[in-house]
């Protein structure tokens, strides 16, 4: 049987011919491609997948799906043996056309470098749900950071994003306008947003919110930043907040004008700490009976007499994280704040993403940082970070 000779790439002058030599002896070529990039130099190899690469730009979207299979061989084998800037330079270059070869497009995609894989994960339409779910469940926050700003992401991705994400990477993917999310995606958003006024705006501007959870949004939200959304928002959304605005003021003061006894409860307290009863232990039982009185009066005592009334607002108000700042202050375990998060009086119960958020913070709040707080709180008779 007659051998064929291939010439080598950088011998053939003409993209007729290497198109041609490609699609005739695609099988030998690979293997004179792995031959040439084992024992080639550094320079032949990043001429002949710069060659290989400019070729398929040139003739790319006339070519069948079993010759971009070629291509797709061809620069998978040339991808592997050389260095990340110029694999990120390949990724540059094919990231934007909707024909490009998938396998080599994933390959750039999982890289562990993000300067390799951040043009793909951001603008390739080539990667498939299943790919970004993947990727998102396992790299790290930069190639989140990337995937979370392409076009029309699926709710299957924007889940993990949300579970996943830290800071900047849930603040860019709460402002990608064609991202989709399910019912827990937006949850895990809202939740984030109890203690970042920047990602409680971006939030408050979508139009696609649901009106549940901008109700649970402006709740949480400071003074200042429901006066700017206020102020901020498109038209169509501008009636809708300013109408849970108006709801939330109502119910503010029916409260206020309800006056509270907690005589009882800080009796009961005073006596127990007297006795060296008022522990940690003891605030868990009053979580698990739902005894907030008693809560808001050891948390008061606890941290120097502090108003029992002011810790019953912080225990029974919309925002979770600030709770945790009376607890740190008087020194209670984990556990017990994760009783009186779980059982508090509110309309809407703590989910598990939200939950997980307080952990992390709990364990970061300093005890100074607590009492400097609070201290704050009853000077200026305001519950606000």
């Amino acid at each position: 049987m007659r051998s064929i000779t291939i010439v080598p790439l950088y011998f053939i002058p003409t993209y007729q011919g290497l198109t041609r030599a490609i699609m005739e002896h695609s099988a030998s070529l690979i293997a004179e491609l792995e031959e040439a990039v084992r024992h080639g130099s550094s320079d032949r190899r990043i001429s002949t997948l710069r060659k290989v690469t400019d070729l398929f730009l040139y003739s790319g979207e006339r070519l069948s799906d079993e010759q971009v299979k070629v291509f797709d061989d061809v620069l998978c084998h040339l991808t592997a043996r050389v260095e990340s800037r110029v694999k990120a330079e390949l990724g540059s270059r094919l990231a934007p056309l909707d024909y490009s070869p998938e396998g080599v497009i994933e390959r750039l995609a999982r890289d562990n470098e993000i300067a390799v894989a951040g043009s793909v994960l951001e603008r390739s339409s080539r990667l498939a749900t299943h790919t970004l779910v993947e990727i998102a469940m396992t790299k790290g926050q930069d190639h989140l950071l990337a995937i979370s700003g392409r076009a029309n992401l699926p709710e299957a991705v924007t889940d993990v994003l949300v579970e996943r994400g830290e800071r900047k990477v849930i603040r860019k993917l709460a402002g990608n306008d064609s991202a989709r999310f399910s019912e827990t995606g937006y949850g895990g958003l809202v939740a984030r947003a109890e203690s970042d006024d920047e990602l409680t705006e971006v939030l408050g501007l979508r139009i696609d919110l649901p009106a549940k959870f901008l109700r649970d949004l402006l709740l949480r939200a400071t003074e200042a930043v429901r006066n700017r959304l206020a102020m901020t928002a498109p038209p169509e959304l501008q009636e809708e907040i300013k109408r849970v605005l108006t709801s939330i003021a109502n119910k503010a003061q029916q409260g206020m004008s309800q006056t509270r006894d907690f005589n009882r409860a800080e009796a009961a307290v005073r006596r127990m700490k007297g006795l060296n009863e008022l522990t940690d232990a003891a605030i868990a039982r009053f979580a698990e009976d739902r005894k907030f009185d008693e809560i808001a009066a050891s948390l008061g005592l606890l941290n120097n007499s502090a108003p029992t009334e002011l810790m019953a607002r912080v225990i029974e108000g919309p925002r979770a994280d600030l709770v945790l700042i009376p607890c740190k202050s008087a020194g209670l375990s984990w556990g017990t704040v994760e009783k009186i998060l779980r059982r508090r009086p509110v309309k809407h119960e703590i989910d598990d993403v939200t939950l997980k958020v307080a952990f992390q913070d709990y364990g970061k709040l300093s005890t100074e940082t607590a009492e400097r707080t609070l201290r704050f709180w009853q000077l200026h008779n305001r519950i606000e970070k």
